[in-house]
């Protein structure tokens, strides 16, 4: 049996590698060869080489220098978990933001080589490196994987079976689906489309797996032709049954690692549809036919939730939302206990989960549970463990940032809770982040807007103390799919280009927060849909539509601080919770309803 290789040994070797390949530098992205935010465990390589568990991440190691890039989101998190690891931490502004590019143009020495896996580099990063190591003369050399030569104990790829989700849940046939995409291929003259996103496979196929935590996709490519598609997917995945459903629907399961020669393949004077944002260079690069760049049509179909989609949604909401009711109301009853049996962070995740698994068509977290009390609610991304958590005691603010895998929808909710007596200060805070939440929540928009542009309002609130947060406001949610989709998000650090326009159906978070490292921090989170408000001499309006179903909690609110329209909102949002929920819940858990659901007066 390989004995797994310690923090500093990974790098030992690593360097070791890097010297026998006459490598200057080794780029390690958070990547795989779908472009993924969260990897399956084979792709892990920045987790196993540095220890740090936040979900994006830019290694580069020298021989005499290992650094990760990671924004303001992982900054204390990130301090933590690199320590005595030898790799320092580099800070950037945003996610997007390729500062390790300028910061690798500055040290590899002229004529130097970065090696760094095709298989995981996208094209458009690609040109980023390349921009900047042109005028000093480095080479990028994409054919090495230098970690996995001495990643000796790396994790097999998944092997979980693929399953079928029924029309009826989906609401639109694969052959539907299909015929939406090609209809788009045609306009732009393309006879062949290539699909490496999971979600966007997922979706257009409708299959879902389980090979990437709390996302239910499969590892896949999808090269779509004008009468057939290949859908390249690891041995054993689809058995016999599905296949030949497949096979009716002019699908033909082909082997995953075939999908490069596939490509090769291709007639030369054929024209390919691919999105360079999410396409692998590895990939790419064997197409011997003309490119055709854009984003995937499939990435606005799914981000558009159909009325029937939505019914199903708003549904789970209420599930969801019961569940809640009843986690709250041990939760309360758990902290006025506290004295006598202690609380930690770790119970919270075990709680949420045992309530949210009695509820119909449950299938599993969305993400990993984000239980923060005081100081650690202040990294917005903390996971606690089991060799690190924090008993939940005294006086404080718990964050908790949970969510559900339902068949017929994905929920994440944040909310904020008080422990023991919240101070002013927290008070302040809780009520700058409420007004924030709700400002965005009741705004009307043109439709077609840039998402990034509706950022503004929600912050607006929290500038005017002087107050700010490193994360966006609002990131996409799937179907039944990623919690995490586009294309729209709103957060002003991202560039408002046509792909962002806001379309009815798109499901949104809205979440602004704000953190005091070392004390505490404050997120509060709903997932709100685009739904029609309206069409005048100006053009047709879209508004919000709360789905989110969860009392917000009133006892940190600083009353004089919320305007009287600000507490209509809240009134009326507790009302339309409490009319939908109070049917599907009893005993303590509809006592805990109706008592959050009090109006504010």
């Amino acid at each position: 049996m390989t004995q797994a290789l310690s923090r500093g040994e990974a790098l030992v070797a690593l360097r070791r590698a890097m010297q026998q390949a006459c490598v200057s530098a080794c780029l390690i992205p958070s990547a795989d060869p779908h472009l993924s935010e969260y990897l399956p465990a084979y792709w892990q390589i920045r987790q196993w080489l540095t220890g740090f568990t936040g979900s994006v991440g830019t290694v580069v190691v020298t021989q005499d220098f290992a650094g990760i890039w990671v924004d303001s989101r992982y900054w204390v998190q990130a301090e933590a978990e690199l320590a005595g690891s030898g790799v320092t931490l580099m800070k950037i502004g945003v996610a997007t933001d390729p500062a390790h590019a300028a910061w690798l143009a500055e040290h590899v020495p002229p004529g130097g080589v970065v090696a760094v896996d095709g298989r995981a580099l996208g094209l458009a990063a690609r040109e980023a490196l390349m921009e900047q190591f042109a005028a000093h003369q480095i080479r990028l050399d994409l054919s090495l994987d230098l970690p996995g030569l001495c990643w000796l104990d790396r994790p097999a790829l998944p092997s979980a079976p693929v399953r079928d989700l029924p029309v009826e849940i989906a609401g639109q046939s694969r052959q539907e689906k299909l015929a939406r995409v090609r209809t788009e291929m045609v306009a732009r003259g393309a006879q062949w489309h290539l699909v490496s996103t999971l979600d966007d496979i997922a979706w257009l196929l409708n299959l879902r797996g389980e090979d990437v935590s709390f996302n239910p996709v499969f590892l896949a490519h999808v090269l779509i032709g004008p009468e057939r598609v290949w859908l390249f997917v690891l041995p054993g995945k689809i058995d016999a049954a599905l296949a030949q459903e497949l096979a009716l629907d002019g699908i033909e399961v082909r082997p995953y690692h075939d999908a490069g020669q596939a490509l090769a393949e291709l007639d030369q004077d054929a024209r390919l549809l691919f999105d360079p944002a999410r396409t692998t260079c590895a990939l790419i690069d064997r197409v011997p036919c003309e490119l055709v760049r854009a984003i995937n049509p499939s990435t606005f179909f799914k981000s558009q939730k159909t009325p029937f989609e939505l019914g199903h949604v708003r549904r789970v909401m209420e599930d969801d939302g019961a569940a809640l009711c009843a986690f709250f109301a041990w939760l309360e009853d758990a902290i006025a206990r506290c004295a006598q049996t202690p609380l930690n962070e770790l119970m919270i995740d075990e709680q949420l989960l045992a309530q949210r698994s009695r509820q119909p068509g449950f299938i599993s977290r969305s993400f990993g549970t984000i239980a923060a009390y005081n100081a650690n609610g202040a990294m917005p991304h903390y996971r606690a463990t089991p060799q690190s958590f924090a008993t939940i005691a005294g006086d404080g603010l718990l964050l908790i940032d949970s969510g559900g895998q339902y068949v017929g929808g994905t929920t994440d909710i944040t909310r904020v809770v008080p422990v023991g007596q919240p101070t002013a200060a927290q008070k302040d805070d809780y009520t700058a982040v409420l007004r924030a939440m709700i400002a965005l929540s009741r705004l009307r928009f043109p439709r077609g807007v840039a998402s990034p542009m509706l950022d503004a309002v929600a912050r607006a609130p929290l500038w005017e103390r002087l107050a700010e947060y490193g994360h966006g406001t609002g990131h996409g949610v799937g179907y039944y799919l990623n919690v995490h989709e586009g294309p729209q998000v709103i957060s002003y650090r991202a560039a408002p280009g046509p792909h962002t326009a806001m379309q009815p159906g798109m499901i949104t978070s809205n979440e602004p927060g704000l953190y005091r490292p070392g004390r505490w921090g404050i997120r509060i989170e709903n997932l709100v849909c685009n739904v029609s408000a309206g069409t005048s001499e100006f053009g047709e309006f879209l508004e919000f539509e709360t789905l989110t179903l969860c009392p917000i909690d009133t006892r940190c609110i600083q009353r004089a601080q919320l305007r009287q329209d600000e507490v209509d909102w809240l009134n009326a949002y507790h009302a339309e919770v409490r009319r939908r929920l109070a049917p599907k819940v009893s005993g303590p858990a509809l006592a805990w309803l109706l008592h959050r659901t009090e109006p504010m007066h």
